[in-house]
């Protein structure tokens, strides 16, 4: 895995004062080998058939222990409300959104995208203007417009509440004043061509943090079920901002 030895650490750390707390009992697998375990899980996308092979244990126990750490994960990542702590220090952010490929039959509608072609969940990310993730929102279906989605989380408000500069593509279009958007029309001219090129050059850096998240490769074909998503993402969430 292309993962350096300090996420690795950093997990097994986590997992150990987990066990302490409840009072884990002996287990099937060390807190390193666990630790290693959920990390193949979300940075390769294997299944837990592969999963449960590989470390030689079943696979409703490669399940229940993928499971454990990340709901221990998601319960770290930062909530809209703690990300703006963060954002604060920032000079700006970049606001983007992705839809992130899930596993549906085609009367799934509500979790068809018509931008996108296909069937997945709306996830709206927050990044510095490194293209570094701050944060992620709760999954909804992929039909749902980012505007929509943006407006559902709160994310206009909680930006303008705090005179938050925030940069964004043409799909938010009307989420007030704190969101920046590129002018539109076709054909334009002058300072209008100009202002769309200088906006697209801040905004662009908001691809990187996607990119980041669908580095973690099971983000990139999910086939868990939708009400378990929000928590998966969280997880990725939480490990990026602790590497």
């Amino acid at each position: 895995m292309d993962l350096s030895s300090r996420t690795l650490r950093h997990l097994s750390g986590l997992l150990a004062r987990h066990r302490r707390r409840i009072g884990s009992r002996w287990r099937r697998l060390t807190c390193g080998r666990q630790a290693l375990l959920v990390l193949a899980h979300l940075r390769c996308g294997d299944t837990y058939a592969h999963l449960a092979a590989g470390f030689r244990v079943g696979i409703a126990t490669a399940y229940r222990y993928i499971r454990e750490v990340v709901d221990l994960l998601a319960a770290l990542a930062p909530t809209l409300e703690q990300a703006m702590t963060t954002v604060r220090k920032k000079a700006y952010v970049i606001l983007d959104g992705t839809v992130l490929p899930i596993d549906r039959i085609a009367a799934d509608r509500p979790y068809y995208s018509g931008k996108k072609k296909h069937h997945g969940m709306n996830v709206q990310v927050l990044a510095d203007p490194a293209g570094r993730p701050i944060w992620a929102s709760d999954a909804l279906p992929g039909a749902t417009h980012d505007l929509t989605a943006a407006r559902t989380h709160g994310i206009p408000a909680a930006l303008a509440a705090d005179d938050i500069k925030c940069w964004a593509d043409k799909a938010y279009q009307g989420a007030g004043l704190a969101i920046r958007v590129p002018i539109r029309g076709k054909n334009l001219h002058g300072w209008r061509r100009r202002h769309n090129r200088d906006h697209t050059k801040i905004r662009s850096l908001g691809e990187r943090a996607m990119a980041i998240l669908k580095s973690w490769r099971l983000l990139r074909k999910l086939r868990c079920s939708t009400t378990r998503i929000t928590t998966v993402v969280r997880a990725v969430v939480a490990l990026e901002l602790a590497s």
